[in-house]
């Protein structure tokens, strides 16, 4: 499983790809130069309940962390990852 960051302008989003398949998407939008807004993630149906959604979210925090980006999670599932697992809180605004 390989996951993709798609950025257009001030909008983007995180895509796993089995070979040319999608098998899920988080996407995001910025907020100035230092702040991401996680809007909304969604998994394709053939691929639920295989941890597509966290291992997108896991690439989108490694990402954020190498470029000082914040995060503020919007999406009910991201903001529900972020109350489980408190290694990964430092990327969120305070």
């Amino acid at each position: 499983m390989i996951v993709k960051n798609n950025v257009q302008g001030s909008k983007g989003f995180f895509a796993a790809m089995e070979d040319d398949e999608e098998a899920g998407r988080m996407s995001y939008s910025y907020a100035g130069d230092s702040k991401m807004i996680i809007d909304h993630t969604e998994v394709n149906p053939d691929y639920k309940g295989q941890g597509i959604g966290k291992l997108i979210l896991m690439n989108l925090v490694d990402f954020v962390r190498e470029n000082n980006i914040k995060v503020i999670p919007l999406c009910p599932f991201a903001k529900s990852v972020f109350s489980k697992e408190e290694k990964i809180r430092d990327v969120l605004v305070l």
